[in-house]
């Protein structure tokens, strides 16, 4: 059965969002079945992360409250084991029921090695969905002191509500900042009390592969965001990849 992951942030800006899509996309490369469902109602943005914008499709509250088989989620243009349930427009977050939400990501781990639920920032009512509906966590920082402290504070919240495997993602590194700061990645684990899965550059190539409409693995599969996107998915399947920043 497959295993469904919760990629969470606790503030916003973190490029959590595309992080999300650059391990789904690494995996699908792979030959994965991978379903990504956009959990950000009513600011919903994972479609242009995946390159899918203009794919349309179903919402997961047509799935799970409407009646439309999972089959039909909509399959990426390029990925042809990706499929993809966007964020419903018409009912608030809090009016969406936990229960059917989590019977069809239940279902969806028969036909799906790896479902990603990308969560809205913050400790809301969407992280409350998302952390009620998933066993395994990715929780995504900046280097920034405020994103840190957000970043701890989410997994104090994902434990109280006995959530386990919890690791910690830090997104859009800036060596040179890092520097600045007199700040290590060791320091950032430290204050956010997490293990590490790993690393991201900041790399420009995200802006510009999501203004195309690309996902960056497709647009610039070389650059350094996409490199560690794909060392991220294989630890992910348990392979031990060192962590580093390039």
């Amino acid at each position: 059965m497959g295993e469904i992951f919760g990629i969470l942030s606790g503030k916003g800006g973190t490029g959590k969002t595309s992080l999300c899509a650059g391990i789904a996309t690494a995996l699908a490369e792979q030959g994965y079945q991978v379903l990504c469902v956009d959990c950000d109602v009513g600011l919903r943005n994972l479609d242009i992360s995946l390159g899918m914008s203009d794919s349309g499709g179903l919402s997961f509250l047509d799935v799970s409250e409407g009646g439309y088989p999972l089959s039909q989620a909509a399959v990426h243009p390029e990925y042809p084991t990706l499929r993809f349930l966007t964020a419903p427009m018409n009912r608030p977050v809090g009016r969406i029921d936990p229960k059917k939400f989590s019977d069809m990501l239940r279902l969806a781990r028969w036909d799906y090695d790896y479902v990603f639920l990308d969560a809205p920032a913050g400790v809301d009512a969407g992280f409350c969905l998302v952390s009620s509906a998933a066993s395994r966590f990715l929780l995504v920082t900046g280097s920034g002191p405020a994103a840190i402290r957000d970043a701890a504070r989410v997994g104090q919240l994902l434990e109280l509500r006995g959530k386990r495997d919890v690791r910690l993602v830090v997104n859009r590194v800036n060596k040179a900042l890092l520097s600045t700061q007199r700040l290590t990645i060791d320091d950032v684990m430290d204050t956010a009390g997490l293990p590490l899965a790993g690393i991201v550059p900041e790399d420009t190539g995200v802006t510009v592969a999501a203004s195309f409409g690309r996902p960056l693995l497709l647009y610039s599969g070389r650059s350094p965001a996409a490199a560690a996107y794909r060392r991220i998915a294989r630890r992910i399947q348990g392979f031990p990849v060192p962590i580093k920043l390039r």
